[in-house]
């Protein structure tokens, strides 16, 4: 996304009281977040950005998102807003997209919410075998608090980089009609192709869990496998607006040659993604780029490649 140039100081405006107006909801919604007994406490970050605690039962503990609510919450309580869920990658959490990405002065004025929940430390959002089930957390109840207390409407799209790109299409596939869309950037998108599930295996180790915690062997528990997997649930897509970027990796980045590495490991499992939504009669907008990087210098340039989608889906300006 382009960064937006600071705007100049001036006198008390329409657009200052505003503000002010709707920092001070805010500051009657953190108070009263508090004290509902179903939201753990609300940390203000800034007027419209905030983190929320959430108890959940489906990871047997309490876990943090960060919402970016709309420029005029605070003064238009009787108002419902859409819903964007954006997904962080794996070794990172849910505070990536604000620090990478400037999504706070994005969507400003564009009247609805951003919403980016914990995936753990591997930033697989899944229903592990033995572990938690962040795939009912990202699902279900984050959207059940924020309908509840964030005033969201039933209508919530999915974006998400690398691992987050993977429960974007995963969340979407497996939850027909959850989101209205979903957009993948360099997201693991077939994880029984060749070489994949040993690349989902040292996501897991690299954070000291045992490879099998996950979903099992992935021959001895192949089932278990493909029911996790985007393309073989695919299906489960159609009727949803779907953006997939991925690039070759080859000749990637700059410097650090892993970046190059990584794409072009997961270039393979894109293309075999795209492929079966063909096969299916399921559109999509693709972009299989030649050369790029795993990082969020090509992330946030597919961010605002798929924008447009998003935005109508969501029925916001674009």
């Amino acid at each position: 996304m382009p960064d937006l140039p600071p705007k100049p100081a001036a006198g008390v405006s329409r657009r200052t009281v505003a503000r002010a107006t709707a920092a001070a909801g805010l500051a009657v919604l953190f108070g009263a977040a508090g004290g509902t007994g179903r939201a753990g406490a609300a940390a203000r970050l800034g007027p419209r950005t905030l983190d929320v605690s959430v108890p959940s039962a489906a990871l047997g503990r309490s876990a943090p998102v960060r919402l970016i609510l709309p420029s005029d919450f605070g003064a238009r309580p009787e108002r419902t807003y859409p819903v964007l869920y954006l997904l962080h990658g794996a070794h990172d959490d849910y505070r990536s997209w604000t620090r990478e990405t400037d999504i706070e002065a994005f969507t400003e004025g564009r009247d609805l919410i951003v919403a980016m929940p914990d995936a753990g430390p591997t930033g697989i959002p899944s229903v592990w075998r033995d572990g938690p089930d962040y795939e009912t957390f990202q699902v279900k109840e984050v959207p059940a608090l924020l309908a509840r207390d964030y005033r969201a409407s039933g209508v919530r799209a999915v974006a998400g980089v690398s691992t987050g790109g993977y429960g974007a299409m995963a969340h979407a596939a497996r939850h027909p009609g959850a989101f209205t869309a979903a957009a993948s950037y360099s997201g693991i998108l077939d994880t029984t192709a060749p070489g994949v599930p040993a690349i989902m295996d040292a996501i897991v180790a690299r954070e000291n869990l045992p490879a099998a915690s996950l979903w099992g062997h992935p021959l001895l528990n192949l089932l278990t496998w493909r029911d996790f997997n985007p393309r073989a649930r695919a299906a489960g897509l159609r009727g949803t607006a779907l953006y997939v970027s991925q690039g070759s990796g080859v000749g990637g980045g700059s410097g650090d040659p892993l970046p190059g590495v990584l794409e072009s490991a997961l270039w393979p499992s894109a293309q075999g993604f795209a492929g079966a939504l063909t096969r299916l009669g399921i559109r999509a907008t693709t972009h299989l780029y030649s050369g790029g990087g795993h990082d969020w210098a090509y992330w946030k340039r597919e961010f605002t490649a798929s924008w447009p989608m998003l935005a109508r889906a969501l029925g916001v300006p674009e």
